[in-house]
């Protein structure tokens, strides 16, 4: 085995391919019980980075350690290639030239670029070691797939779960287009925050309110850009609200906020004047603060909070869930004087054409310069953000398509949350749990060109937009053979049923909606579109693996659509993977730059030191990584490579089918060190089977660097170096390194792939790869608890024995611990019989050149080193050294034929010769 992994790896690579590793894998265990891990497809724009390498190698460990198990995991890799962040890549390469294209010349270059990308991500997560069908991937935008996404909305829209509405949408004004809540990431931003008063006009047809001059409700709001669509002030019901005097006017706002309401607006409390619940202010109504001719409505709502603010809500259902919700309540209509790009239009004609977020500034002026400013601050605080452009969004209320989660879809996906999925780590269920019970109706449309389109019919005479199953019918026929760009390609009468009308005014002439679907359904169908297709796969699958941040994203997305279209989940375990970090658990960010390239790791260790790194760390919380961390990983990877090195270099002369020792006839120290071994498999396949690859890690490397490297191997250097080649003894050893490194290469496959396989390839002729061999299992026979309880106090005694000897080492009266004899004291009777019975290997077992058991105590200043257990004398032999192995032996010298070596090495050369 040599090192140079960057480049002994591509030659690995090179042999796997020639003799065709992954379909040898894979038809092996065809027909087997299946266990599919089924890959959430990363977006084919970009290179790689450090967190699809992590997601990637953590998928590839699990379908390799299934397949070695006997298991069916044949892995089907996958590519998301329609949606915005690829459109934006075109349109960025493109520059101004974009608005000369149409919408199919703009499909037709994002396809090139998504294909680009999938052939450049393929051969990088090839050289990850990332094994699976690479010649046969799934992309969501290759026709058979795009089928598969039809035919699972078909069969929602037939169950009657999508609908047209016009409600508040999250909106990329950049990109002008509605988002999902998956598309939207937090972030934080500075805004006014404003205290507005809103004058009540009609307070004298209340008795509570007659005589009150000056009276204004008050409302706080942080977006003062949707003021203009303000339409109501909300009050909750059954919370108290107090009418304060301040001054010359009276204010209403909820008695419990009262005091940090006039201590934040610098007011002074003059009175209250009398205290009321919210129902009573219903009805009333208010001027608006910015359109004279408008007036706003007082309403109730029961999503009114006492968290902050004044407990009066300014309501404006064009721009925000909540208040279009309470605004159907009271029929109120959906005002939403901003356009696409999220510019005011001329139904705000004060500030027609300004940007909103522009607008902030002279509406508040605005406000001040008639009185309606109460106060006004900054606020800090979280804003959702688009995960494209990275600006705030706007809500917007505009006509598109949603999935309706209301008539059972919702309950039914929470229902399998809890019964019928398991959840890795256990919070991931209350995780998706919460997020489905809040989240809003999904909305699926998308104004964009790059998609799968959403097959709608618009009447051309009412605008009347429906969806047909027929029509999703003949659009699925022509997809099958030319794909999606069929529909933007073929006159609308070639996808109408005969007779159609426009089931709203009965008119015939239709057109063609324009809007896709969220690249979220695309990905979300991948269970029907890509596993129900293919009969080694199936739905559900075993398991779906991805990052924390997919609960509100594919997790999710592939949970409704199976309720929607199947009632049943997608899969019925989910793990999910923390986020690289670096060092100090810092996100890793250009600007930061303390991003580090996958690539670059791979090109300086090679890829198995970072398939190390990626077990090492409990993958379930975020994972740190930086160039210091990668060269203790490399450090530990050198010291599991040096003991596969060292096992291969002492097994060179030796054939198991000629030389191995039965079980039976092995030395009891031998014997021991299977049990170690047995304990190991067993830890070690059980950490694999719960997902916990940081302990197989721990478990193993720490076998190879202690139990084997520190002391096993150690002790058995004498055996393996000096005994001749056949002596029994020495055959015994060798039979253990035998078992240890035939079970660590396989407990080690699915993780460093590269370097066991080389290992591989010199330990046995009988298989082309390890990773067509079973993991390893314990044989009954290595089960032995009380020579591992007697070996447990061994090196108990062996720990003591070598704090003397260091002690001694230290002050420079030995070299080497064979320049050394022991006389031991055992402290009680139980450790004098242990130690009598292995007087035989004692010298062996400390690696000393003599040891002897005390018959009394040591003397006070005889003693090196104490325990419990042992009373330790080291002292230097005076026996002169064998050049052979280095023991001091008082037969040194004594055999005129052998002038400097002892005794048992004169006979073993002399047998040798």
């Amino acid at each position: 085995m040599r090192a140079q992994l960057s480049r002994r790896e591509p030659e690995v690579l090179a042999r796997w391919h020639e003799i065709d590793l992954y379909n040898q894998i894979d038809q092996r265990n065809r027909g087997r019980e299946r266990h599919i891990l089924h890959d959430g497809p990363p977006y084919a724009n970009g290179d790689i980075h450090l967190g699809t390498a992590l997601n990637k190698i953590l998928k590839d460990v699990i379908v390799r350690h299934k397949a070695m198990s006997g298991y069916d995991s044949h892995f089907v890799p996958g590519w998301d290639c329609h949606g915005l962040p690829i459109e934006q890549r075109v349109q960025a390469d493109l520059g101004p030239e974009i608005l000369k294209k149409s919408a199919l010349e703009i499909r037709r270059l994002c396809r090139d670029h998504a294909l680009k990308y999938v052939n450049i991500q393929r051969e990088q997560f090839k050289r990850l070691g990332v094994t699976g069908v690479w010649d046969h991937p799934y992309l969501t935008m290759s026709p058979e797939y795009e089928v598969g996404i039809l035919e699972t909305f078909r069969e929602i829209v037939a169950r009657g779960y999508i609908y047209r509405g016009h409600k508040p949408v999250y909106w990329d004004c950049e990109w002008k287009t509605a988002l999902a809540e998956a598309e939207v990431e937090y972030d934080e931003i500075t805004s006014p925050s404003v205290y507005v008063r809103f004058p009540v006009l009609d307070g004298d047809k209340r008795g509570f309110l007659r005589g009150l001059t000056n009276l204004s409700i008050v409302i706080w709001t942080t977006t003062p850009w949707t003021l203009p669509a303000n339409l109501a002030v909300c009050l909750h019901p059954d919370y108290e609200y107090a009418i304060a005097r301040v001054g010359d006017e009276h204010l209403v706002v909820a008695s419990y906020l009262l005091s940090g309401f006039c201590e934040t607006c610098g007011l002074e409390l003059s009175e209250v004047v009398s205290r009321h619940r919210g129902a009573e202010f219903e009805g009333l109504h208010c001027g608006h603060p910015l359109i004279e001719d408008k007036q706003s409505l007082v309403i109730l709502g029961d999503h009114v909070t006492l968290e902050q603010g004044t407990g009066c809500v300014h309501t404006a259902p064009g721009h925000g869930m909540e208040d279009y919700l309470v605004a159907q309540e009271y029929d109120l209509p959906i005002f939403v004087p901003v356009d696409e790009n999220g510019c005011f239009t001329d139904e705000f004609p004060m500030m027609a054409g300004m940007f909103v977020w522009d607008a902030n500034v002279p509406i508040i002026r605005h406000l001040e310069e008639h009185g309606l400013l109460v106060a006004q601050s900054q606020l800090r605080h979280q804003y959702p953000h688009s995960w494209r452009s990275h600006q705030p969004i706007i809500y917007r209320a505009t006509s598109q398509w949603f999935m309706d989660l209301s008539r059972g879809v919702r309950e039914r996906a929470l229902e399998l949350i809890e019964r019928e999925v398991r959840w890795i780590p256990p919070w991931g269920r209350d995780r998706i749990h919460n997020m489905v019970q809040m989240r809003p109706e999904w909305c699926l449309s998308r104004q964009r060109s790059w998609g799968v389109p959403i097959p709608a019919i618009h009447c051309r005479r009412c605008g009347e937009a429906s969806l047909d199953v027929a029509v999703i019918d003949r659009l699925i026929e022509f997809v099958a053979t030319e794909g999606t760009d069929t529909w933007f390609e073929r006159p609308v009468e070639d996808f109408l049923p005969a007779g159609w009308k426009c089931p709203k005014c009965g008119n015939k002439e239709a057109e063609k909606g324009r809007d896709i679907l969220d690249v979220w359904f695309d990905s979300g169908a991948s269970h029907i579109a890509c596993l129900e297709k293919d009969p080694r796969l199936g739905s559900p699958c075993a398991l779906y693996l991805e990052g924390s941040d997919q609960h509100r994203g594919w997790f999710q997305s592939s949970l409704l659509i199976a309720v929607g279209a199947r009632d049943r989940p997608p899969y019925r375990t989910v793990l999910t993977h923390g986020f690289t970090v670096d060092e100090k658990g810092e996100a890793m960010h250009k600007s930061r730059g303390n991003v580090v390239d996958p690539r670059e790791a791979i090109e300086q260790m090679g890829a198995d030191v970072l398939r190390l790194w990626v077990v090492s760390e409990d993958y379930r919380s975020d994972i740190k990584f930086s160039q210091q961390i990668l060269e203790r990983m490399s450090d530990a990877y050198r010291r599991i490579r040096n003991t596969f090195k060292f096992l291969l270099g002492n097994l060179s002369d030796f054939d198991p089918t000629r030389h191995a020792v039965a079980y039976e006839e092995l030395e009891e120290m031998d014997r021991w060190a299977l049990h170690e071994l047995g304990v190991l498999v067993d830890l070690v396949r059980q950490a694999y089977d719960k997902f916990e690859f940081h302990k197989v890690f721990f478990l193993t490397h720490g076998f190879c660097a202690t139990e084997m490297s520190a002391t096993y191997l150690d002790i058995v250097k004498d055996r393996l170096y000096c005994q001749a080649p056949d002596d029994r003894e020495r055959r015994s050893a060798q039979t253990v390194l035998h078992r240890v490194l035939d079970t660590t290469l396989r407990l080690l496959a699915p993780i460093l792939v590269f370097t066991t396989d080389e290992a591989w390839q010199h330990f046995d002729d009988a298989s082309p790869s390890v990773h067509l061999t079973d993991f390893p299992q314990r044989p009954p026979e290595w089960n032995a608890p009380d020579l591992a309880r007697r070996w447990r106090k061994m090196l108990e005694i062996r720990s003591d024995v070598a704090r003397g000897l260091e002690i001694v080492r230290r002050s420079k009266e030995i070299g080497h611990s064979l320049d050394a004899e022991v006389h031991i004291y055992p402290r009680d009777a139980e450790v004098r019989a242990l130690l009598e019975g292995y007087r035989s290997i004692l010298s062996e077992w400390f690696i000393t050149s003599g040891c002897e058991i005390a018959a009394q105590p040591l003397a006070e200043d005889e003693i090196t080193s104490h325990s419990d257990l042992v009373e330790v004398q080291v002292v230097r032999s005076f026996h002169a050294k064998c050049e052979r192995c280095w023991q001091r032996r008082e037969s040194v010298g004594q055999n005129p034929e052998g002038a400097n070596i002892c005794a048992r090495c004169f006979d073993v050369m002399r047998r040798i010769k």
